[in-house]
């Protein structure tokens, strides 16, 4: 027996709707990005200044997040993601430099101390490999060397500061 085929069934289709003339929608303005808490912490600091995780002559992020200092590694720490994502988020703000001014350990700094640092590194006070910003790029870390780094605004403020306010503001190199 042969089988038959049934007709498919037509569809009525509509017409495509009549074009506009195309106008551009104006995108919002981007809103900026809400300041962290993390970075006004960085802020609130009497020097503008806290180290990663190490130890030394100002204050360190780890231990404000794991709210106890740390023995050892943070990363072994139970609070180490909150630990990883908070200097991720100092890493990644405007507001915020990294270096390795203390003993080679990663120190960030807030853009309030930036004309200073600039100031004692162009009178040689603090070692322009010590001023060297450290940036992330993606799994890497970039190194952008002193003065490269210094915009215009940071220059005219540190031109604007006296050695000795510099020193007053940033304390911890003779």
């Amino acid at each position: 027996m042969k089988a038959t085929r049934k007709p498919a069934k037509k569809v009525a289709r509509k017409a495509p709707p009549a074009t506009k003339a195309k106008t551009k929608k104006k995108k919002p303005a981007k809103k900026p990005k809400p300041r962290s808490k993390w970075v006004a912490l960085v802020a609130k600091q009497k020097h503008g200044l806290m180290l990663a995780a190490a130890h030394g002559p100002v204050l360190n992020v780890a231990h404000f997040v794991a709210d106890e200092p740390i023995i050892g590694g943070w990363w072994a720490h139970p609070k180490g993601k909150a630990i990883f994502a908070a200097l991720s988020e100092l890493d990644d703000s405007d507001e915020i430099h990294g270096f390795k001014l203390f003993e080679g350990k990663i120190t960030f700094a807030h853009r309030k101390v930036w004309p200073a640092l600039v100031r004692l590194g162009r009178e040689g006070v603090i070692a322009g490999e010590l001023l060297a910003l450290i940036e992330s790029s993606g799994e890497r870390n970039v190194i952008v060397p002193f003065p490269e780094w210094v915009d215009a605004e940071t220059a005219a403020a540190a031109d604007a500061l006296s050695l000795a306010e510099a020193r007053a503001a940033v304390p911890f190199f003779e």
